[in-house]
């Protein structure tokens, strides 16, 4: 495989695993009361800070993940293992689950409560962009792509690591759209075709889980 496919795979399996632990959309459509009192503009530069904040989270989590293994002293074909088996069970809940998997974590109280309470400048990084769009699952899943990219070879981990931080910024942008254009996205969607991208991404999760497990098995018998 060349270079460049080796880049684009890595790019394909990273947007793709990010995607049910972030569930862009979803998430969208669960936050979107704390936005209703937002015009358009005000509701695009608040998309804008959310994304940047998801971006910088997920992108120190990648850059410092392999080095977290090597001071806990934790083989990478041992995270390749479990890192698959956690994406494969995301993905067979998506796929199981009459709703998405996506869910509020670690705030509590009615949006409009919250409101009443602080700014919705103060409440952009945390509760919105951390824990709710992106958090310990999406760590997980990066931290597990960290090690399925980890290379002797210090210009092929560059690459890998490149294609990963590259797939997070995809999903950073698709994040953006998502809480940007959320009344649109309700319109032209529907229930029905969220189902069906919920549906199909699940399956392709699923299938990505189960080749990083295989890739590490295969490393620890060898």
């Amino acid at each position: 495989m060349s270079q460049a496919q080796s880049f684009l795979n890595l790019v394909f399996i990273g947007f793709i695993s990010l995607f049910p632990p972030v569930n862009p959309l979803g998430t969208a459509l669960l936050l979107d009361p704390f936005f209703h009192h937002l015009n358009q503009h005000e509701r695009r530069t608040a998309a804008k800070k959310i994304a940047l904040y998801c971006l910088a989270l997920c992108a120190a989590t990648t850059i410092v993940g392999s080095w977290i293994f090597k001071l806990f002293s934790i083989s990478i074909p041992v995270v390749q293992i479990a890192g698959g088996i956690l994406i494969c069970k995301m993905g067979w809940e998506l796929l199981s689950s009459e709703t998405p998997i996506k869910t509020s974590e670690g705030v509590n109280g009615h949006p409009d409560e919250l409101k009443n309470q602080q700014n919705i400048d103060e409440l952009l990084f945390y509760p919105l962009a951390f824990p709710m769009t992106t958090g310990p699952g999406t760590f997980s899943v990066l931290l597990t792509l960290s090690a399925h990219s980890h290379s002797s070879h210090l210009p092929v981990y560059f690459m890998n690591l490149s294609a990963i931080i590259f797939a997070v910024v995809l999903m950073t942008i698709l994040i953006y759209f998502s809480f940007a254009f959320t009344p649109n996205l309700v319109k032209r969607f529907g229930p029905r075709g969220r189902l069906v991208v919920n549906r199909l991404t699940a399956f392709l999760v699923f299938c990505v889980g189960l080749q990083i497990m295989t890739t590490g098995l295969i490393s620890l018998i060898k």
